[in-house]
């Protein structure tokens, strides 16, 4: 389920669910799962790992790093882990709750606590700690020698690498309440862009100047919950064009270097997209797969045979495309029609965040903490 919350605060919208299943149905009961589809057969994939961080209830992604991968749990581990076998480059016990995280440049990285600390670690170890006065559920970003944050208020702040001094703060005004999902915040050549509710944004990294806003998702309905709309976590990138969701609403492709709009689609997905030169993959939130058409937008194919089973964001690997989904599964479909090549298992639970590739690894994490190495062959 979507949790939302109130910017800035830690209070949680009890009362204000929404679920992940084909457009928020009225139907009391989630629907049942699509029977698995049976697969080609046509791929093979050996497990090449297994490691353990401990369980991933917050909006907590791997990151990579090279032949390296960050992760974490919510109870307070993150550990730099091996990709080609599955070991500890180094392991850290945070004596707080991680709520976001994991964010790197391959030496420094960072996660964000629930007590509204953005903590600053290298080579195992803290480098220092910076309060924020809002909640984030997003990664940080660690890029030119500083660590940017996108808190809940729809705000950007930008610390110091070595210090943690804060160097400036950004922030647009919305409505109250957001999504308690990773939002977006990436670079983009010397730009910094970040979702403020419906829109993309456009920073100077280095003094928090807004260069351009488009508005990839307009809100919808009556009510707050109707309206709204926020820029989520995970975009697929083609040059200099990039594709983003924004939640429930559209996905929307953009010429980041003057953020003019390419096109748009309506789409009722809130997980993230990946694409390659020919499409953009997304998951509805019936999990629902679609392909469009790169260039124009025009549907491409579309798999229904995983509906319902909770899928996450697509990865791009080779020829493949994989996603987990809510059971353990992790699914290998064929980019180019959606046919399903492979399935896996792993622990039972959940696979948390967007399945990475390290190299020739694909590493996925579960919602007990399992994290799972694959080579496709």
């Amino acid at each position: 389920m979507t949790v939302l919350a109130r910017a800035g605060t830690r209070w949680t919208c009890l009362g204000v669910l929404l679920l992940a299943i084909a457009g928020c149905s009225s139907s009391p009961e989630k629907p049942q799962p699509a029977a698995l589809p049976s697969v080609s057969g046509q791929m093979a994939v050996q497990k090449a790992w297994t490691a353990n961080i401990g369980p991933v209830t917050t909006p907590l992604f791997a990151s990579v790093h090279g032949g390296l991968v960050a992760v974490a749990s919510t109870p307070g581990q993150v550990a730099l882990i091996n990709a080609a076998n599955g070991q500890d480059v180094w392991r850290l016990q945070l004596d707080s709750l991680i709520q976001a995280g994991v964010g790197g440049d391959g030496q420094r990285f960072a996660v964000i606590t629930r007590n509204n600390e953005v903590v600053a670690i290298e080579a195992g170890k803290v480098l220092w700690r910076f309060r924020l006065p809002a909640m984030s559920y997003t990664a940080p970003l660690v890029a030119g020698g500083r660590i940017f944050v996108l808190t809940a208020d729809r705000a950007v702040t930008a610390l110091d690498g070595a210090s943690g001094q804060k160097l400036w703060t950004q922030q647009r005004t919305g409505d109250p309440l957001v999504l308690q999902q990773a939002g977006l915040l990436i670079p983009f050549g010397d730009t910094l862009l970040a979702g403020w509710g419906g829109r993309l944004a456009a920073l100077n990294p280095n003094t928090g100047a807004v260069r351009w806003e488009t508005l990839v998702g307009s809100s919808r309905g009556t009510n707050e919950v109707e309206r709204l709309v926020d820029v989520v976590n995970g975009v697929s990138r083609m040059g200099n064009t990039l594709c983003v969701r924004a939640f429930q609403a559209s996905v929307t492709c953009v010429d980041a270097t003057r953020g003019s709009t390419v096109w748009t689609r309506p789409a009722q997905g809130h997980e993230g997209l990946d694409g390659d030169e020919s499409f953009v993959f997304g998951v509805e939130s019936d999990s629902k797969v679609l392909a469009w058409q790169r260039q124009s937008g025009q549907p491409a194919w579309s798999q229904e045979a995983l509906r319902f089973r909770g899928l996450s964001a697509p990865l791009v690997m080779g020829r493949f495309l994989v996603l987990g989904d809510d059971k353990g599964l992790v699914h290998f479909l064929s980019r180019q029609d959606g046919q399903a090549l492979q399935r896996l298992s792993t622990d039972g639970s959940a696979i948390t965040g967007k399945p990475v590739a390290a190299g020739p690894t694909l590493v996925v994490v579960t919602r007990t903490g399992g994290v799972f190495g694959f080579r496709p062959e």
